[in-house]
């Protein structure tokens, strides 16, 4: 049955978790936009001597889960703090899924745009900062956009290491105080309120960009 007082008493333990849980999946998701940019650009305009390999670890990362990298990460880097390392290790994963898109949206860029480059004798760096990445941006951003929802509801894994964010303070409090249920339901409710707003915007942002 539930409990109103003890959903009441489970509040700001939850709301705490949930300033964790805000706080691992912004930094983390800067560092999977700009190592999956570089991982991109890597693949796509590096040489292949560098391509074939960084192409091949960021296929091996995506290939295994989380949680075994989190906890290879726990156990070989013990020295480094939690949150430090799930941030990094999240970022990191992500940011393999991100060069992807990153790639995806390179590759759309129409030929002309190239070719127009090469015709103008634009230098090769100022052709992808100023031509060919801004249109890669704008054509990945609602891609962009469900993996960062997509992170924020993995965040609850990072517990196996000790950081102790949202799903973690409500299990805490449930086994605590015998009210798992509400724990956990707050819990649940608060993931959908902070992710539903961002999954409407993003699928606004893909129909306005499909025009």
């Amino acid at each position: 049955m539930w409990d109103g007082e003890a959903a009441r008493a489970a509040l700001p333990a939850v709301l705490e978790g949930f300033g964790v849980t805000v706080l691992a999946t912004v930094p983390a998701f800067g560092v999977a936009l700009v190592l999956g940019l570089v991982l991109a650009l890597a693949q796509r305009a590096g040489p292949s001597w560098l391509a074939l390999p960084v192409g091949g670890a960021a296929s091996f990362v995506r290939s295994t889960p989380l949680l075994v990298q989190l906890f290879a990460a726990w156990v070989l880097v013990p020295s480094l703090d939690a949150p430090v390392l799930g941030v990094l290790v999240l970022g990191t994963h992500y940011a393999t899924y991100l060069s992807e898109v990153y790639r995806t949206g390179i590759e759309a860029v129409p030929k002309g745009q190239w070719e127009a480059c090469t015709a103008l004798s634009l230098p090769r760096r100022r052709t992808w900062r100023a031509v060919v990445l801004p249109q890669a941006v704008r054509n990945v951003l609602p891609p962009l956009g469900n993996y960062a929802v997509s992170m924020f509801k993995e965040t609850p894994l990072l517990s196996v290491i000790t950081v102790h964010e949202m799903v973690h303070e409500a299990n805490t409090f449930g086994s605590t105080h015998f009210a798992y249920l509400e724990s956990f339901t707050l819990a649940a409710a608060v993931f959908l309120l902070a992710s539903w707003p961002t999954s409407v915007l993003v699928r606004r942002l893909e129909a306005r960009l499909a025009h």
